[in-house]
């Protein structure tokens, strides 16, 4: 209780200073934390999923690409603003989540792992010969020149996601996900609705990395399929999330922040060995 109490206390301050950090005039320290905090919100959002829940899911990427795409399409296709470009990514998300919920999450350990890395590639096939989301040539986006704008969206969405996972660590959801990772039988057993559960946690996975899709879609301006369904994204956020300690509250934020900075330095020092980095 305590240390929950210093957490209290310290995280607004932190989140303050993180807030401020554009206004040091470093681009290249604020494109650097653009980049830390979309591959933190992944790891949250895997985290929900795989760290909470016990679900290994290899498809989080392409609920990414989902995002990315409701972006791309409704600015590149219709003119439309951004912020309805996150709500399109978004519905995309949670429709496809909440269709492919129930039949997926019927598998369990490498066969729920195997599926979910088969849903990636088919959807990156799809995509690739849907004519509005250009085929697989890929969208160009409106260039807006404000890095400011893509950091504090991107933080703001970390914040959000991490108070969810902290919600989740001391409420009745979240300990009935955990009895599902421990012993999904016995959960059942003692009379906890698993499908629903899991189907929600899903969900909820998919909603945040969509979101996180959406931004980074804005922000880098271009899109194609093989970019934003890309596998490599989703071991990224899993080896960020199991490395800094998954079904934690601040585990895969401080496992992005370090080998997102590990990752840096070596691309600095010794480029062959940075983009093995991540496996």
């Amino acid at each position: 209780m305590k240390m929950w109490r210093w957490l209290g206390v310290l995280a607004p301050v932190v989140v303050a200073l993180l807030a401020a950090l554009p206004l040091a005039g470093d681009p290249v320290l604020t494109q650097f934390g653009i980049s830390v905090l979309i591959l933190a919100v992944l790891a949250q959002g895997w985290n929900i999923l795989g760290g909470y829940t016990g679900y290994p899911s290899f498809g989080n990427s392409v609920f990414f690409g989902l995002g990315a795409y409701g972006v791309g399409i409704a600015m590149a296709q219709y003119q439309l603003p951004f912020s309805i470009g996150l709500l399109l990514g978004l519905a995309l998300a949670l429709a496809f989540a909440f269709a492919l919920g129930v039949p997926v999450l019927r598998l369990k350990g490498h066969y729920f792992a195997i599926a979910t890395l088969g849903l990636a590639q088919v959807m990156t096939a799809i995509v690739s010969n849907v004519e509005i989301a250009g085929r697989n040539v890929g969208l160009v986006l409106p260039l807006l020149k404000s890095e400011t704008l893509f950091y504090e969206l991107a933080l703001a969405l970390l914040v959000a996601v991490t108070l969810v996972v902290w919600w989740l660590s001391r409420s009745r959801f979240g300990y009935a996900l955990i009895a599902i990772r421990e012993n999904e039988d016995a959960a059942a057993a003692m009379g906890v609705n698993t499908t629903l559960y899991k189907v929600f946690a899903f969900a909820l996975s998919a909603g945040f990395t969509s979101l996180a899709g959406g931004i980074y879609a804005y922000y880098i301006t271009f899109i194609d399929p093989a970019g934003v369904f890309d596998i490599s994204l989703n071991v990224k956020m899993i080896i960020m999330a199991v490395f800094g300690g998954p079904g934690s509250v601040l585990g895969p934020v401080v496992g992005a922040l370090i080998l997102s900075t590990v990752s840096e330095v070596l691309a600095a020092k010794v480029t062959s060995v940075a983009s093995l980095f991540f496996g």
